[in-house]
């Protein structure tokens, strides 16, 4: 049983996903997984805007609540030998924690947990080869991130000699947030420097003026759960601000948007693909990896709804 999205993939890109009795409400990619009943379930209202989203995760939190529900009897009928989850973070996917509570409810249910902590790409790696050995095919998991690192490193290669944009990539927009774990790594991989955040850790919240200090060359907004489509509609607060119209980046028409939902959140796999977006839009005309329009977009302040003269909130913290 996997019951995050990420882990999902990786079950898959390792062939054992006949495996599979159970996901997590999030575990849509490869498409044959919706077969598989979800057994998890989020306690906010995800359609919410992102500041409604944040204040519900900070109560909840406040309350020393999950975000997220464990279905304790569908996880026991199933009767998984392995279950997978995450520590990372308790706001973003179910977390260890939410298992075990789950299976206390059923002491009679004993599978072996393992809980993937990707803070960086040596991490994740480290997670894929780790998941391949509890499914008892190790040699896969080699082979998987030997395949993986090789695609990342030709793209490397290819940037070795270019110029090296300034990037700030932010990961959630109200209050706004700067990614990154893995990120900074893909951003150096993709032959540019990120202005702010810091590989293996979480940059967590920042300001507008913090952004505008670090004059960026480029911006990428990759908001944790939304696809292109949703973060498109999630920009206008900070589209209308006038501290964002004045930065360089967007001046200069360098704002991205990318798939934070399928590719730049999500630790699996397609982290390669996240690292190609990077790679075509920070170096137009180098790659033609057909990213453009499925995986980021390039935005102007006329794709984002009009909000008036409402100011974007810097303050408060969604972990």
């Amino acid at each position: 049983m996997s019951l995050i999205a990420s882990s999902t993939e990786i079950v898959c890109a390792l062939d054992c996903g006949d495996r599979l009795v159970g996901r997590s409400h999030e575990c849509d990619h490869p498409a044959a997984v919706a077969r598989l009943p979800a057994l998890t379930s989020p306690r906010l209202e995800v359609a919410a805007a992102s500041l409604a989203i944040d204040h519900q995760v900070r109560d909840l939190v406040a309350q020393a609540l999950s975000v997220y529900h464990v279905d304790a009897d569908a996880l026991a009928a199933l009767a998984p030998d392995l279950v997978i989850t995450q520590t990372q973070c308790e706001v973003c996917a179910v977390s260890l924690r939410d298992v075990e509570a789950a299976l206390r409810v059923h002491v009679d249910s004993r599978p072996r947990l393992f809980s993937m902590q990707p803070d960086g790409l040596t991490a994740l790696w480290a997670d894929m080869r780790g998941i391949a050995d509890a499914l008892g095919v190790p040699e896969r998991g080699v082979q998987l991130v030997s395949r993986l690192q090789r695609r990342m490193r030709s793209i490397a290669e290819r940037l070795a000699d270019r110029a090296r944009p300034r990037v700030v990539c932010i990961e959630w927009i109200e209050p706004l947030m700067i990614a990154g774990n893995w990120t900074p790594e893909l951003i150096a991989l993709a032959g540019a420097h990120d202005a702010l955040g810091t590989p293996g850790k979480h940059a967590g919240i920042t300001s507008i003026e913090r952004v505008s200090e670090a004059d960026p060359d480029a911006v990428f907004v990759t908001p944790c759960g939304f696809d292109l489509a949703r973060t498109r509609r999630e920009m206008a607060p900070l589209a209308a601000d006038p501290r964002w119209q004045a930065l360089r980046a967007v001046r200069e028409g360098r704002v991205f948007l990318g798939d934070g939902n399928a590719l730049f959140n999500r630790p699996g796999p397609r982290v390669v693909e996240a690292l190609e977006c990077l790679a075509e839009a920070l170096h137009p005309g180098a790659f033609r990896f057909g990213q453009e329009g499925r995986g980021w977009e390039r935005f102007a302040a006329a794709d984002a709804a009009p909000v008036g003269t409402r100011v974007l909130d810097t303050h408060g913290g969604r972990r």
